[in-house]
């Protein structure tokens, strides 16, 4: 008995796309237009709607920006132990302002509080805001 050799072809493997984020920005765009749908607008683009829908999420919390154009983003950790006695505010200075410290923004997140602070922020403001928040 011969056996004649069988060839399967695999179906090709969905690669994730990458969209530019200008472009993720003008659709989120279309949608804020009086009388559009997302699911319209993601349909028009060819896109899942509940990707746009994502997308405008994070456009309503600044996040859908390009990493590359902020100047300088650090992780910063904050650990907090109980056992240590709270820290007195510090006293506000009349120290110069840094070149493009105006202009800079900080985000907090713990749990589901989120906090956003654009610009200078007075140091005893940011130290009740954050002594509130880690409680």
């Amino acid at each position: 008995m011969d056996t004649v050799p069988q060839t399967v072809e695999l179906p090709v493997r969905r690669q994730n796309r990458r969209h530019p984020l200008e472009w993720k920005r003008s659709v989120v765009e279309q949608t804020f237009e009086p009388g559009a749908s997302v699911a319209r607008v993601a349909r028009d683009n060819n896109i899942n709607a509940n990707q746009l829908w994502a997308w405008r999420k994070l456009h309503a919390q600044g996040l859908l920006v390009d990493i590359v154009q902020t100047e300088a983003m650090l992780p910063v950790v904050v650990d907090v132990q109980s056992d240590r006695p709270a820290v007195p505010a510090p006293e506000a200075t009349n120290a110069p302002v840094p070149p493009g410290a105006a202009n800079g923004s900080i985000q907090l997140q713990h749990g589901n509080t989120s906090v956003w602070i654009e610009g200078v922020p007075d140091a005893a403001i940011l130290h009740l805001v954050l002594e509130r928040i880690l409680r």
